[in-house]
C-alpha cells in the first residue's frame, strides 16, 4: 500500500498550486497568456488529497480547471507555465495552452464532458492489458448537465472499468449556481448506474486523502468504478 506523505509535504504542494495560480492570474491580466485560463484557487486540497495517493503508472484525466491536478501529478509547474505562454518549452510545444494538456499519463481537455469517454477508454485499456493501474477523472458540477457523462457512466459500470470519478462540486458552472440547473441529488445519479459513491463536504486535505485512498484501493482491487463527490468552493 502506498505510504502517506508527511502532512507538511501535502501543505507544500497546496501552496505551490496557490502561488502558481495567483501568478497565472496576474499574467493573464497583463495579456501574457494565450487564450483563457481557469484558476484552481480554493480547491487545492482536492488535487493534493486525491492524486498523492496514486501510483506513478496511474492516469489522471482533467478538465478546463486542470493546473492543480497537473502540478500535483507531474510536479512540473515550469513546463505548464511555458505551455500557457505559448513557448517551445511547454508541455505540448505551446500548442495546448491552459486547457489541453498531454504529458504521458496526464490528459486534459477544455470541452465540458468530453473527458469522460477519454477516461473510460484509458480505463478499458488498463483492463485489457490486465494491469492494476487505474484512471482518475476530475469533473465539475457543470458536467452533470452533459449527456455524454451518463452514456459513459453506463459503459464504465457495465464493463466494470477501473476508474475513480471525482466530482469537484464548487456549486457554480462558470457563473451559474447549481440550484438553478441541477435537479435531484448528485450522489443518486451515480448510484443509479450501480457506481458506489462517497460524498464529503470539506476543505481538509487529510479528510480528502483518507476518503480517496480507500476508494482508490477499492477501484484497484475490484476493477470497478467508484465515485468521490467533494463539495467545495
Amino acid at each position: 500500500m502506498k505510504k502517506f506523505l508527511p502532512l507538511v509535504d501535502l501543505y507544500k504542494k497546496m501552496l505551490i498550486i496557490r502561488y502558481f495560480e495567483e501568478g497565472v492570474l496576474k499574467l493573464f491580466e497583463q495579456g501574457k497568456l494565450f487564450g483563457t485560463t481557469h484558476a484552481y484557487i480554493g480547491q487545492e486540497a482536492n488535487a493534493v488529497g486525491v492524486i498523492t495517493n496514486l501510483n506513478s503508472n496511474d492516469t489522471v484525466v482533467s478538465n478546463h480547471r486542470c493546473h492543480g491536478h497537473y502540478i500535483t501529478h507531474k510536479q512540473n509547474p515550469y513546463a505548464l507555465l511555458c505551455e500557457m505562454m505559448g513557448k517551445n518549452d511547454g508541455l505540448c510545444g505551446g500548442r495546448g495552452g491552459s486547457q489541453h494538456i498531454c504529458d504521458k499519463n496526464f490528459f486534459s481537455n477544455g470541452v465540458l464532458g468530453g473527458i469522460m469517454p477519454l477516461a473510460a477508454g484509458l480505463a478499458f485499456s488498463e483492463k485489457f492489458k490486465k494491469t492494476d493501474n487505474i484512471v482518475v477523472v476530475f469533473i465539475g458540477d457543470g458536467t452533470l448537465g452533459q449527456g455524454v457523462l451518463y452514456e459513459t457512466l453506463n459503459i464504465v459500470s457495465k464493463w466494470e472499468l477501473p476508474i475513480l470519478i471525482v466530482v469537484e462540486n464548487n456549486r457554480y458552472a462558470q457563473s451559474t449556481n447549481i440550484d438553478i440547473t441541477l435537479a435531484g441529488e448528485i450522489k443518486e445519479r451515480f448510484i443509479a448506474f450501480s457506481i458506489d459513491s462517497v460524498e464529503i463536504e470539506t476543505f481538509n486535505v487529510i479528510k480528502i486523502r483518507d476518503e480517496s485512498i480507500e476508494l482508490i484501493n477499492k477501484v484497484r482491487k475490484t476493477g470497478r468504478p467508484h465515485c468521490l463527490i467533494i463539495n467545495t468552493y
